[in-house]
Protein backbone atom coordinates (compact mmCIF):
# COMPACT_ATOMS: atom_id res chain seq x y z
CA UNK A 1 0.00 0.00 0.00
CA UNK A 2 2.91 2.35 0.72
CA UNK A 3 4.24 1.97 -2.84
CA UNK A 4 0.80 2.62 -4.29
CA UNK A 5 0.49 5.79 -2.25
CA UNK A 6 3.68 7.15 -3.85
CA UNK A 7 2.49 6.67 -7.40
CA UNK A 8 1.49 9.91 -9.11
CA UNK A 9 -2.10 10.13 -10.33
CA UNK A 10 -2.74 9.23 -13.94
CA UNK A 11 -2.41 12.27 -16.16
CA UNK A 12 -5.32 12.97 -18.55
CA UNK A 13 -4.29 12.76 -22.19
CA UNK A 14 -5.46 16.32 -22.90
CA UNK A 15 -3.26 17.64 -20.10
CA UNK A 16 -0.25 15.71 -21.40
CA UNK A 17 -0.83 17.09 -24.90
CA UNK A 18 -1.16 20.64 -23.56
CA UNK A 19 2.15 20.29 -21.68
CA UNK A 20 3.89 18.93 -24.76
CA UNK A 21 2.60 21.66 -27.05
CA UNK A 22 3.56 24.34 -24.52
CA UNK A 23 7.14 23.02 -24.71
CA UNK A 24 7.10 22.87 -28.51
CA UNK A 25 7.94 26.49 -29.25
CA UNK A 26 8.25 26.74 -33.05
CA UNK A 27 11.95 26.99 -33.74
CA UNK A 28 12.49 25.64 -37.23
CA UNK A 29 14.52 27.81 -39.57
CA UNK A 30 12.87 28.99 -42.79
CA UNK A 31 13.96 27.68 -46.18
CA UNK A 32 12.85 28.26 -49.74
CA UNK A 33 11.77 25.17 -51.67
CA UNK A 34 10.37 24.50 -55.10
CA UNK A 35 6.58 24.37 -55.14
CA UNK A 36 6.99 20.95 -56.77
CA UNK A 37 8.79 19.71 -53.63
CA UNK A 38 6.65 21.38 -50.93
CA UNK A 39 3.96 18.73 -50.33
CA UNK A 40 3.50 18.17 -46.60
CA UNK A 41 5.69 21.11 -45.59
CA UNK A 42 4.48 23.83 -43.22
CA UNK A 43 4.26 27.34 -44.65
CA UNK A 44 6.43 29.89 -42.86
CA UNK A 45 4.94 32.90 -44.67
CA UNK A 46 1.52 33.83 -46.02
CA UNK A 47 1.02 33.25 -49.74
CA UNK A 48 -0.61 36.36 -51.15
CA UNK A 49 -1.88 36.55 -54.72
CA UNK A 50 -0.53 39.22 -57.03
CA UNK A 51 -3.29 38.67 -59.59
CA UNK A 52 -6.98 37.96 -59.99
CA UNK A 53 -8.02 34.37 -60.80
CA UNK A 54 -9.55 34.02 -63.29
CA UNK A 55 -8.27 37.31 -64.71
CA UNK A 56 -11.28 37.75 -67.03
CA UNK A 57 -14.75 36.26 -67.41
CA UNK A 58 -14.33 32.92 -69.20
CA UNK A 59 -16.34 29.98 -70.42
CA UNK A 60 -16.77 26.90 -68.23
CA UNK A 61 -18.06 24.85 -71.18
CA UNK A 62 -17.39 24.10 -74.83
CA UNK A 63 -20.27 25.73 -76.68
CA UNK A 64 -21.39 29.12 -78.00
CA UNK A 65 -21.12 32.61 -76.49
CA UNK A 66 -24.33 34.53 -77.12
CA UNK A 67 -26.40 37.52 -76.12
CA UNK A 68 -29.20 36.03 -74.02
CA UNK A 69 -31.65 38.59 -75.44
CA UNK A 70 -31.13 37.03 -78.90
CA UNK A 71 -32.25 33.63 -77.57
CA UNK A 72 -35.31 34.55 -75.51
CA UNK A 73 -37.18 31.56 -76.95
CA UNK A 74 -35.86 28.09 -77.86
CA UNK A 75 -34.97 27.58 -81.52
CA UNK A 76 -33.30 30.91 -82.25
CA UNK A 77 -30.82 30.66 -85.15
CA UNK A 78 -27.66 32.80 -84.93
CA UNK A 79 -24.83 33.27 -87.41
CA UNK A 80 -21.45 32.08 -86.06
CA UNK A 81 -18.94 34.87 -86.72
CA UNK A 82 -15.85 33.84 -84.78
CA UNK A 83 -14.09 30.95 -83.10
CA UNK A 84 -12.45 31.53 -79.69
CA UNK A 85 -10.14 28.78 -78.33
CA UNK A 86 -8.62 29.10 -74.85
CA UNK A 87 -5.68 31.48 -74.86
CA UNK A 88 -7.10 33.81 -77.52
CA UNK A 89 -9.24 36.95 -77.24
CA UNK A 90 -12.27 37.38 -79.49
CA UNK A 91 -13.77 40.53 -80.96
CA UNK A 92 -16.92 42.21 -79.58
CA UNK A 93 -20.05 40.18 -80.32
CA UNK A 94 -22.70 41.91 -82.43
CA UNK A 95 -26.41 41.39 -81.88
CA UNK A 96 -27.84 38.37 -83.72
CA UNK A 97 -24.50 36.51 -83.83
CA UNK A 98 -22.74 33.82 -81.82
CA UNK A 99 -19.13 32.87 -81.16
CA UNK A 100 -17.91 29.27 -81.06
CA UNK A 101 -16.10 29.15 -77.71
CA UNK A 102 -14.12 26.57 -75.76
CA UNK A 103 -13.61 25.91 -72.07
CA UNK A 104 -11.36 28.51 -70.47
CA UNK A 105 -11.62 31.00 -73.32
CA UNK A 106 -12.31 34.66 -72.50
CA UNK A 107 -15.91 35.77 -72.98
CA UNK A 108 -16.09 38.32 -75.83
CA UNK A 109 -17.44 41.77 -75.12
CA UNK A 110 -21.19 41.89 -75.64
CA UNK A 111 -21.86 38.22 -74.81
CA UNK A 112 -23.58 37.50 -71.50
CA UNK A 113 -24.16 33.71 -71.63
CA UNK A 114 -22.67 30.47 -72.91
CA UNK A 115 -24.82 27.67 -74.32
CA UNK A 116 -23.09 24.30 -74.09
CA UNK A 117 -22.81 22.50 -77.40
CA UNK A 118 -25.17 19.70 -76.26
CA UNK A 119 -27.99 22.28 -76.26
CA UNK A 120 -27.34 23.45 -79.83
CA UNK A 121 -27.54 22.20 -83.40
CA UNK A 122 -24.85 23.29 -85.86
CA UNK A 123 -26.09 24.47 -89.27
CA UNK A 124 -23.07 24.48 -91.61
CA UNK A 125 -22.87 26.49 -94.80
CA UNK A 126 -20.27 26.88 -97.50
CA UNK A 127 -17.37 29.25 -97.02
CA UNK A 128 -18.02 30.31 -93.43
CA UNK A 129 -18.49 29.18 -89.84
CA UNK A 130 -22.14 28.48 -90.46
CA UNK A 131 -25.01 29.11 -88.10
CA UNK A 132 -26.24 27.53 -84.88
CA UNK A 133 -29.70 26.83 -83.58
CA UNK A 134 -29.99 27.47 -79.85
CA UNK A 135 -32.36 24.80 -78.52
CA UNK A 136 -32.90 26.42 -75.09
CA UNK A 137 -33.48 29.89 -73.73
CA UNK A 138 -30.25 30.65 -71.82
CA UNK A 139 -30.16 32.75 -68.67
CA UNK A 140 -27.78 35.68 -68.45
CA UNK A 141 -24.52 34.54 -66.82
CA UNK A 142 -25.03 30.87 -67.69
CA UNK A 143 -21.78 28.80 -67.84
CA UNK A 144 -19.61 31.86 -67.29
CA UNK A 145 -16.83 31.87 -64.67
CA UNK A 146 -16.55 35.41 -63.40
CA UNK A 147 -13.25 37.25 -63.06
CA UNK A 148 -11.97 36.94 -59.50
CA UNK A 149 -14.49 34.31 -58.42
CA UNK A 150 -11.60 32.11 -57.28
CA UNK A 151 -8.99 34.63 -56.08
CA UNK A 152 -8.85 38.43 -55.92
CA UNK A 153 -5.55 40.26 -56.22
CA UNK A 154 -4.11 40.81 -52.74
CA UNK A 155 -5.92 37.83 -51.15
CA UNK A 156 -4.03 35.55 -48.76
CA UNK A 157 -4.67 32.22 -50.48
CA UNK A 158 -2.56 30.09 -48.12
CA UNK A 159 -1.87 31.15 -44.55
CA UNK A 160 1.31 30.84 -42.55
CA UNK A 161 1.19 27.65 -40.49
CA UNK A 162 -0.78 25.73 -43.08
CA UNK A 163 0.48 22.27 -43.94
CA UNK A 164 0.66 22.08 -47.69
CA UNK A 165 -1.40 19.59 -49.67
CA UNK A 166 -1.45 18.79 -53.40
CA UNK A 167 -4.40 21.17 -53.76
CA UNK A 168 -2.42 23.87 -51.92
CA UNK A 169 0.51 23.43 -54.27
CA UNK A 170 -1.81 23.86 -57.24
CA UNK A 171 -3.29 27.00 -55.68
CA UNK A 172 0.19 28.46 -55.10
CA UNK A 173 1.09 27.73 -58.71
CA UNK A 174 -2.18 29.32 -59.92
CA UNK A 175 -1.03 32.67 -58.50
CA UNK A 176 2.42 32.32 -60.05
CA UNK A 177 4.63 31.00 -57.22
CA UNK A 178 7.31 28.51 -58.20
CA UNK A 179 8.93 28.60 -54.74
CA UNK A 180 7.51 28.68 -51.21
CA UNK A 181 8.91 29.66 -47.81
CA UNK A 182 8.52 26.72 -45.42
CA UNK A 183 9.78 25.54 -42.04
CA UNK A 184 12.90 23.40 -42.12
CA UNK A 185 12.30 19.68 -41.75
CA UNK A 186 12.66 18.51 -38.11
CA UNK A 187 15.75 16.41 -37.45
CA UNK A 188 14.65 13.35 -35.48
CA UNK A 189 16.77 10.56 -34.04
CA UNK A 190 15.00 7.26 -33.48
CA UNK A 191 16.24 4.49 -31.21
CA UNK A 192 14.84 1.30 -29.74
CA UNK A 193 15.85 -0.31 -26.46
CA UNK A 194 15.59 -3.92 -25.42
CA UNK A 195 17.93 -6.91 -25.52
CA UNK A 196 14.98 -9.03 -26.57
CA UNK A 197 14.71 -7.19 -29.90
CA UNK A 198 15.91 -8.81 -33.13
CA UNK A 199 15.93 -7.29 -36.61
CA UNK A 200 14.04 -9.10 -39.37
CA UNK A 201 16.49 -10.68 -41.79
CA UNK A 202 19.19 -11.20 -39.16
CA UNK A 203 17.61 -14.24 -37.54
CA UNK A 204 15.18 -16.65 -39.21
CA UNK A 205 11.89 -17.27 -37.36
CA UNK A 206 12.82 -20.88 -36.60
CA UNK A 207 16.15 -19.76 -35.10
CA UNK A 208 14.68 -17.18 -32.70
CA UNK A 209 15.81 -17.63 -29.09
CA UNK A 210 13.13 -17.98 -26.41
CA UNK A 211 11.99 -14.52 -25.31
CA UNK A 212 13.19 -12.77 -28.48
CA UNK A 213 10.87 -10.70 -30.69
CA UNK A 214 11.28 -8.90 -33.97
CA UNK A 215 11.56 -5.13 -33.72
CA UNK A 216 8.32 -3.99 -35.37
CA UNK A 217 8.32 -0.59 -33.65
CA UNK A 218 11.38 0.57 -35.54
CA UNK A 219 9.72 0.02 -38.89
CA UNK A 220 6.41 1.78 -38.30
CA UNK A 221 8.00 4.56 -36.26
CA UNK A 222 10.44 5.40 -39.02
CA UNK A 223 7.61 5.39 -41.57
CA UNK A 224 5.49 7.70 -39.41
CA UNK A 225 8.35 10.17 -39.06
CA UNK A 226 9.08 10.14 -42.79
CA UNK A 227 5.38 10.78 -43.52
CA UNK A 228 5.62 13.86 -41.31
CA UNK A 229 8.50 15.15 -43.41
CA UNK A 230 11.20 14.55 -40.81
CA UNK A 231 14.87 13.91 -41.51
CA UNK A 232 15.32 10.62 -39.64
CA UNK A 233 18.56 9.36 -38.15
CA UNK A 234 18.01 5.79 -37.00
CA UNK A 235 20.33 4.50 -34.26
CA UNK A 236 18.75 1.06 -34.35
CA UNK A 237 18.60 -1.09 -31.23
CA UNK A 238 20.50 0.18 -28.19
CA UNK A 239 21.60 -2.51 -25.70
CA UNK A 240 19.90 -2.56 -22.28
CA UNK A 241 22.89 -0.98 -20.51
CA UNK A 242 23.05 2.39 -18.84
CA UNK A 243 26.37 3.36 -20.42
CA UNK A 244 25.22 2.39 -23.94
CA UNK A 245 21.99 4.34 -23.48
CA UNK A 246 23.83 7.45 -22.24
CA UNK A 247 26.24 7.32 -25.17
CA UNK A 248 23.42 6.95 -27.71
CA UNK A 249 21.41 9.81 -26.23
CA UNK A 250 24.41 12.11 -26.00
CA UNK A 251 25.18 11.50 -29.68
CA UNK A 252 21.54 12.00 -30.64
CA UNK A 253 21.18 15.26 -28.71
CA UNK A 254 23.95 16.91 -30.71
CA UNK A 255 22.23 16.37 -34.06
CA UNK A 256 18.51 16.37 -33.30
CA UNK A 257 15.52 18.59 -32.71
CA UNK A 258 13.74 15.58 -31.22
CA UNK A 259 14.80 12.17 -29.95
CA UNK A 260 12.16 9.43 -30.06
CA UNK A 261 12.72 6.28 -28.02
CA UNK A 262 10.56 3.18 -27.79
CA UNK A 263 10.71 0.95 -24.74
CA UNK A 264 12.62 1.48 -21.54
CA UNK A 265 10.37 4.16 -20.02
CA UNK A 266 8.85 2.00 -17.28
CA UNK A 267 10.39 1.56 -13.85
CA UNK A 268 12.02 -1.85 -14.24
CA UNK A 269 15.68 -2.55 -13.52
CA UNK A 270 16.42 -2.89 -17.24
CA UNK A 271 14.64 0.35 -18.20
CA UNK A 272 17.58 2.74 -18.55
CA UNK A 273 16.07 5.69 -20.42
CA UNK A 274 15.10 7.51 -17.21
CA UNK A 275 18.54 7.32 -15.60
CA UNK A 276 20.35 8.11 -18.86
CA UNK A 277 18.30 11.22 -19.62
CA UNK A 278 18.60 12.45 -16.04
CA UNK A 279 22.39 12.05 -16.27
CA UNK A 280 22.45 14.25 -19.40
CA UNK A 281 19.50 16.61 -18.98
CA UNK A 282 16.05 16.59 -17.47
CA UNK A 283 13.13 14.19 -17.69
CA UNK A 284 9.47 14.00 -16.69
CA UNK A 285 7.79 10.61 -16.51
CA UNK A 286 4.06 10.64 -16.99
CA UNK A 287 1.59 7.88 -16.31
CA UNK A 288 -1.13 8.62 -18.83
CA UNK A 289 -4.80 7.97 -18.25
CA UNK A 290 -4.90 6.32 -21.66
CA UNK A 291 -5.41 2.78 -22.86
CA UNK A 292 -3.48 1.45 -24.67
CA UNK A 293 -0.49 3.56 -23.73
CA UNK A 294 0.34 4.42 -20.14
CA UNK A 295 4.08 5.10 -19.62
CA UNK A 296 5.31 8.20 -21.44
CA UNK A 297 8.35 10.40 -20.99
CA UNK A 298 9.22 13.94 -22.05
CA UNK A 299 12.55 15.62 -21.47
CA UNK A 300 15.36 17.79 -22.78
CA UNK A 301 19.00 17.05 -23.44
CA UNK A 302 20.69 20.30 -24.40
CA UNK A 303 18.62 21.79 -27.22
CA UNK A 304 17.01 18.48 -28.14
CA UNK A 305 13.56 17.44 -27.02
CA UNK A 306 12.97 13.79 -26.09
CA UNK A 307 9.81 11.71 -26.10
CA UNK A 308 9.94 8.22 -24.63
CA UNK A 309 7.21 5.88 -25.86
CA UNK A 310 6.10 2.55 -24.42
CA UNK A 311 7.41 -0.68 -25.93
CA UNK A 312 4.15 -2.46 -26.73
CA UNK A 313 3.55 -1.79 -30.43
CA UNK A 314 -0.06 -0.53 -30.31
CA UNK A 315 0.74 1.66 -27.29
CA UNK A 316 3.77 3.06 -29.09
CA UNK A 317 1.83 3.62 -32.32
CA UNK A 318 -1.07 5.45 -30.66
CA UNK A 319 1.00 7.60 -28.30
CA UNK A 320 3.00 8.71 -31.31
CA UNK A 321 -0.13 9.63 -33.28
CA UNK A 322 -1.87 11.40 -30.42
CA UNK A 323 1.10 13.12 -28.76
CA UNK A 324 4.31 13.10 -30.81
CA UNK A 325 2.69 13.91 -34.15
CA UNK A 326 1.05 17.15 -32.90
CA UNK A 327 4.29 18.01 -31.08
CA UNK A 328 6.31 17.75 -34.31
CA UNK A 329 3.75 19.76 -36.26
CA UNK A 330 3.78 22.48 -33.59
CA UNK A 331 7.60 22.65 -33.77
CA UNK A 332 7.16 23.53 -37.44
CA UNK A 333 4.61 26.24 -36.68
CA UNK A 334 1.56 24.34 -37.95
CA UNK A 335 -1.80 25.76 -36.90
CA UNK A 336 -3.89 22.58 -37.08
CA UNK A 337 -2.22 19.72 -35.27
CA UNK A 338 -5.03 17.47 -34.05
CA UNK A 339 -7.84 16.01 -36.18
CA UNK A 340 -11.47 16.48 -35.25
CA UNK A 341 -13.29 13.22 -34.43
CA UNK A 342 -16.31 12.15 -36.47
CA UNK A 343 -19.61 11.22 -34.83
CA UNK A 344 -20.56 7.68 -35.93
CA UNK A 345 -22.82 4.84 -34.88
CA UNK A 346 -21.27 1.96 -32.94
CA UNK A 347 -22.51 -1.43 -34.13
CA UNK A 348 -21.14 -3.17 -31.04
CA UNK A 349 -21.58 -3.08 -27.28
CA UNK A 350 -18.84 -1.82 -24.95
CA UNK A 351 -20.06 -2.67 -21.44
CA UNK A 352 -16.71 -2.88 -19.64
CA UNK A 353 -15.54 0.74 -19.53
CA UNK A 354 -12.04 1.24 -18.15
CA UNK A 355 -11.00 3.90 -15.67
CA UNK A 356 -8.69 5.23 -18.37
CA UNK A 357 -9.68 6.89 -21.64
CA UNK A 358 -9.67 4.14 -24.25
CA UNK A 359 -8.93 4.10 -27.95
CA UNK A 360 -10.68 1.11 -29.48
CA UNK A 361 -9.52 -0.13 -32.87
CA UNK A 362 -12.50 -0.24 -35.19
CA UNK A 363 -13.46 0.04 -38.83
CA UNK A 364 -16.39 1.33 -40.82
CA UNK A 365 -18.83 -1.19 -42.24
CA UNK A 366 -21.10 -1.20 -45.29
CA UNK A 367 -24.10 -0.20 -43.15
CA UNK A 368 -22.47 3.10 -42.15
CA UNK A 369 -21.56 2.00 -38.62
CA UNK A 370 -18.45 0.80 -36.82
CA UNK A 371 -17.27 -2.74 -36.12
CA UNK A 372 -14.85 -3.58 -33.30
CA UNK A 373 -11.67 -5.62 -33.61
CA UNK A 374 -12.07 -8.63 -31.35
CA UNK A 375 -8.74 -8.36 -29.48
CA UNK A 376 -7.97 -4.89 -28.05
CA UNK A 377 -4.65 -5.87 -26.42
CA UNK A 378 -1.79 -3.37 -26.65
CA UNK A 379 0.44 -6.01 -28.24
CA UNK A 380 -1.89 -6.91 -31.12
CA UNK A 381 -0.55 -4.93 -34.08
CA UNK A 382 -2.98 -6.69 -36.43
CA UNK A 383 -5.70 -4.49 -34.91
CA UNK A 384 -4.01 -1.40 -36.42
CA UNK A 385 -3.93 -3.01 -39.87
CA UNK A 386 -7.50 -4.36 -39.72
CA UNK A 387 -8.94 -1.10 -38.36
CA UNK A 388 -9.25 2.21 -40.17
CA UNK A 389 -9.48 4.31 -37.02
CA UNK A 390 -10.08 4.39 -33.29
CA UNK A 391 -13.15 5.05 -31.16
CA UNK A 392 -12.26 7.69 -28.56
CA UNK A 393 -14.02 6.41 -25.44
CA UNK A 394 -14.14 8.58 -22.28
CA UNK A 395 -13.00 6.98 -19.04
CA UNK A 396 -15.71 5.03 -17.29
CA UNK A 397 -18.25 5.41 -20.08
CA UNK A 398 -19.79 2.20 -21.49
CA UNK A 399 -22.03 2.26 -24.54
CA UNK A 400 -24.33 0.01 -26.51
CA UNK A 401 -24.79 -0.83 -30.17
CA UNK A 402 -26.65 2.03 -31.80
CA UNK A 403 -25.07 4.73 -29.62
CA UNK A 404 -23.16 7.59 -31.22
CA UNK A 405 -19.41 7.52 -30.55
CA UNK A 406 -16.43 9.68 -31.53
CA UNK A 407 -14.32 8.10 -34.26
CA UNK A 408 -10.85 9.28 -35.32
CA UNK A 409 -9.98 7.95 -38.81
CA UNK A 410 -6.40 6.81 -39.31
CA UNK A 411 -6.15 8.75 -42.58
CA UNK A 412 -6.39 12.00 -40.60
CA UNK A 413 -3.58 10.85 -38.29
CA UNK A 414 -1.25 9.32 -40.86
CA UNK A 415 -1.12 12.16 -43.38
Amino acid sequence: MADAAKRPPLMPLDEALARLLAAATPQMAIESVSTFEADGRVLAQDVRSGLTVPPRDNSSMDGYAVRSADCAAPGAVLRVVQRIPAGTVGTPLAAGTAARIFTGAQIPEGADAVVMQEDTSALPDEGGLGSVRIEIAPAAGQWIRRAGEDVAAGDVVLARGERLTPAGLGLAASVGLDRLQVARRPRVTLLSTGDELVMPGEVAPEAMKPGSIYNSNRFFMRALLVRLGCEVHDLGIVPDRRDATIEALRDASERSDLIVTTGGVSVGEEDHIKAAVQALGQLDLWSLSMKPGKPFAYGRIGNAHLTGLPGNPVSSFLTFLLLVRPFLLTLQGARRVAPAPVAMRADFDWPRADRRREFLRARRNAAGGLDLFANQSSGVLTSMVWGDGVVDTPAGQPFKAGDTVQFIPFFSLLS
